[in-house]
């Protein structure tokens, strides 16, 4: 089928917007026997809807056609079932989202990508003209008004011209946390630092640790302490009280200057280098590696190459981990609606021009992925509503963006994203080594979330098939999502659980779920064990810094406060 024009595409829709939806309905135009059927049954939706609406008229009960989705909370107070009214209104969205959304998903002639696009971007127009994003269709925000005699519009009116100073709908107050001092605040000292990254070695906690010591490497799109928020929720400071040395990256916030850094640099002044300072701090011949979402994708890249720069029985790593990590980007989950040839090179265009993309343009694409709960939210809350901002710590961290150089990350979406070209065998020469990620035998404990949607789990699951098949595996499913699925510290009585087991080689997913026992709790408890079963002993605590390795600063360090 012709569609339109690429030049359109490619030049005035990048990303696919108005494309996407036009694709889509000149596709269902060329096929109106699939058309008939499909408004066969929104027509029977109405007329379901039109008996609903009768009833309510007249003040008969009923029961709703359309049921919102269970985390759909636009619908969540009670005047929209008891209300006729609001009721109808509510109905009436619902039925023709719900029903078109399915029409844009089901689209004959179309790729699945182009229905998932299509559907994509004709949900966010939908969420966009919800009516509770409008003061005179929301009726919580009318009752606000009337019971505060019109200050709740003004208090928002005060929100908004704050947003508009910040060129942002802001989630949390830029104010609301000072990292050092109520955010990453587990002692210890920066003891390395290069162009790239600082590496923190946290104060020990115990007298006796564990002779291998641990370094995680952080994505470079966030700041790392996500891992380290506060001490009821720190990764870091559990893993410390634990009896582990715990290294961790801070990367830095590249500038303009920086643009050329390529992928090959971070593996080796970021990666490589990390490891080698805490191998030498430490006097070790090997080390505990971690990585979290992009940074284990470097550490997976890096495994890759270790084994075959080194050989496999002299690479650094004893063992390896990885959070929320994908290596197969072939299902990227949500994101992969931005992921075309044309998206990519708009944002090659835009970064060429500056140095570097933006953080704050990567962290909008993100909440458009779940703009209800990520910006329609905020817009009700804080101008229908005139709801102050909750201190939400994790909403700050989100917030507290960093930039990425034009060259490095140019080549992550296209050789990772685009061509996903990280497994396929030798494809990939990465700092002078054809990475083969079959190549890596050292053992593995994949970590993953049960709602992510950045990395979907099912689709990190596919480690198991890219590695030696004589690699040890443990594969984690955590509830929760992308966030809060890692950052999920043991509490009494549990709030989460997870599923934890060996994957066979050629194992599907679903039926390694179904042989796992979930356990409630965290899996930090179940890593910690797994780390203490690859048999090193206890050895007396290192100091945090040392002759060789001084303090250079006090943790969090510099980096992570660059603006």
């Amino acid at each position: 089928m012709e569609m339109l024009s690429d030049n359109l595409s490619k030049h005035l829709d990048p990303f696919g917007v108005t494309t996407s939806m036009l694709n889509a309905q000149m596709a269902w135009l060329m096929h109106p026997q699939e058309m008939v059927r499909a408004m066969s049954s929104l027509s029977g939706d109405l007329v379901a809807l039109q008996a609903h609406v009768m009833r309510r008229a007249f003040g008969l009960p009923s029961t709703d056609v359309i049921e919102p989705h269970a985390d759909d909370a636009r619908f969540a107070d009670p005047v929209w079932e008891h209300s006729p009214t609001w009721d109808i209104i509510k109905e009436w969205y619902l039925a023709f989202t719900h029903r078109l959304q399915d029409m844009y998903f089901e689209t004959p002639g179309l790729s699945d990508k182009e229905r998932r696009r299509a559907a994509f971007w004709l949900r966010k127009w939908l969420n966009a003209v919800a009516p509770t994003n409008f003061f005179w269709a929301n009726p919580v925000a009318l009752k606000k008004y009337v019971e505060s005699h019109g200050e709740s519009l003004a208090n928002g009116f005060r929100n908004f011209l704050r947003d508009a100073q910040a060129r942002n709908i802001l989630m949390v107050e830029e104010q609301a946390f000072q990292v050092g001092q109520d955010l990453a605040t587990t002692p210890g000292k920066v003891i390395f630092r290069n162009r790239l990254l600082e590496i923190i070695h946290y104060t020990p906690t115990t007298e006796k640790v564990h002779g291998t010591p641990l370094l995680i490497v952080t994505p470079w799109i966030n700041k790392f302490y996500i891992l380290d928020l506060n001490p009821k929720k720190s990764m870091v400071k559990y893993l410390v009280d634990q009896g582990f040395s715990v290294f961790i990256t801070s990367w830095k916030n590249p500038t303009a200057d920086m643009s050329s850094i390529t992928f090959d640099d971070y593996l080796r002044e970021g990666v490589h280098e990390a490891v080698e300072a805490v191998r030498d701090f430490c006097q070790v011949p090997r080390i505990h590696l971690a990585g979290y979402c992009i940074g284990g994708t470097m550490v997976s890249t890096y495994m890759a190459w270790a084994n075959r720069h080194f050989g496999a029985d002299k690479v650094p790593v004893a063992d390896w981990t990885l959070f929320t990590t994908l290596t197969d980007f072939s299902h990227p989950g949500d994101i992969d609606v931005f992921i075309d040839e044309a998206s990519i090179r708009a944002l090659e265009e835009s970064m060429a021009k500056k140095g570097y993309l933006d953080g704050s343009e990567m962290a909008s694409a993100f909440r458009m992925l779940r703009s209800n709960s990520l910006v329609w939210h905020y817009w009700v809350h804080s101008y229908l509503y005139g709801e102050s901002l909750p201190p939400f710590d994790v909403l700050f961290w989100n917030m507290d963006t960093t930039r990425m150089p034009y060259a490095m990350h140019s080549y992550y979406l296209r050789e990772m994203y685009l061509n996903n070209n990280l497994i396929k065998r030798d494809k990939l020469t990465v700092a002078g080594e054809p990475i083969d990620l079959r190549r890596i035998t050292q053992p593995l404990y994949a970590v993953t979330a049960e709602d992510d949607h950045i990395a979907p789990w099912n689709q990190c699951y596919r480690i198991r098939k890219y590695l030696n098949v004589e690699a040890p595996v443990r594969f984690v499913l955590s509830t929760s999502g992308h966030i809060l699925g890692i950052v999920n510290p043991p509490v009494h009585p549990p709030k989460r659980a997870y599923w934890a087991g060996e994957p066979l080689p050629n194992e599907h997913y679903e039926d390694w779920q179904r042989r796992s026992r979930q356990q409630p709790g965290t899996w930090w408890e179940d890593w910690t064990r797994w780390l203490r079963s690859r048999g090193d002993e206890l050895i007396d605590a290192l100091p945090v810094s040392t002759r060789k390795y001084p303090a250079l600063a006090d943790a969090p360090g510099t980096y992570v406060l660059e603006k």
